[in-house]
């Protein structure tokens, strides 16, 4: 078996988690890839460092898992280096709330011996792909969680033209708007008002930020809907964020968002499920009070 891991190098603790994996992996002759940039953060803070790791230097590589460790920041930075490879990931918390990173730090070895067991079940998620009208090769043009659009400066708002199928359906005139996946509708949507849906729902959901009208509200629509947007602002720009990825455009450049031609497999320990990690995390059904 081969696995590649992947991390965040600001948070000291993956030091000791990455000691026990090689511990464990070692005992299984399991063939390791380690990050190059998480290999180097490593190797500057521990005493012993295996001497058999192969580097991950680009995305050229192969494995049968890919471990992401972090939060959900770290996971989707990994599903971006994944791409169209076809594996799967496991996300291990090490971050706050931690939806697409929910084994917890302290079960890292349960969910080892769940990897070795064969008990792991695998969710397919869908991606949004984004096109610049300029034609331009982005780097990562495709996102798990969310497109925004926002403001480069902080005082005026955007006036966003958004059209589906090539018809004009609405103006947005707010500080942004955000496009964003079932897997990204409890992330930076769901902090501006919008719906939580289920993984599995082949959906996309548009949730307007700081909208200056009441009646804009945030909008459903199937997955195989294409959405375009021009936007105009003040200053003749504007910032798009793919998965946190940012850039800044020319208002005269406009977006294309349609449903990307592959998945992202995620990786979950068998009888864990998305109902609860909405109780987990957002302590659904938990009384405050006592």
């Amino acid at each position: 078996m081969t696995i590649a891991i992947f991390g965040n190098t600001f948070r000291p603790t993956i030091i000791a988690q990455l000691k026990v994996l090689f511990n464990y992996f070692r005992q299984r002759e399991v063939r390791v890839l380690l990050d190059s940039q998480l290999f180097e953060y490593f190797k500057a803070n521990s005493e012993e460092c295996p001497d058999d790791l192969l580097l991950i230097e680009n995305d050229d590589f192969g494995a049968d898992l890919a471990l992401s460790i972090g939060g959900d920041g770290t996971f989707l930075n990994t599903a971006a280096r994944i791409g169209a490879k076809n594996i799967p990931i496991l996300g291990i918390n090490t971050g706050r709330l931690g939806f697409l990173a929910d084994v917890p730090g302290d079960q890292l070895e349960k969910a080892l011996d769940a990897i070795f067991n064969q008990q792991l079940n695998i969710e397919e998620r869908t991606l949004l792909k984004v096109a610049i009208s300029d034609k331009r090769n982005m780097h990562y043009p495709n996102v798990l969680n969310d497109v925004s659009i926002l403001k480069q400066d902080s005082s005026s708002m955007l006036t966003i033209h958004a059209s589906v199928n090539g018809k004009a359906f609405n103006s947005y005139h707010s500080d942004g708007l955000i496009v964003a996946t079932p897997t990204g509708s409890t992330a930076y949507s769901l902090s501006v008002g919008g719906p939580i849906l289920v993984p599995q729902a082949k959906n996309i959901i548009l949730s307007p930020i700081a909208s200056h009208s009441l009646t804009v509200r945030p909008l459903v629509i199937p997955d195989d809907w294409i959405v375009d947007l021009e936007v105009r602002t003040r200053s003749g720009y504007y910032q798009v964020s793919l998965d946190g990825r940012s850039s800044v455009l020319e208002q005269e450049l406009k977006i294309r968002i349609s449903k990307a031609d592959y998945t992202i497999k995620l990786a979950r320990q068998q009888h864990h499920t998305f109902v609860d990690t909405l109780k987990s995390k957002l302590m659904w059904g938990i009384d405050k009070r006592n």
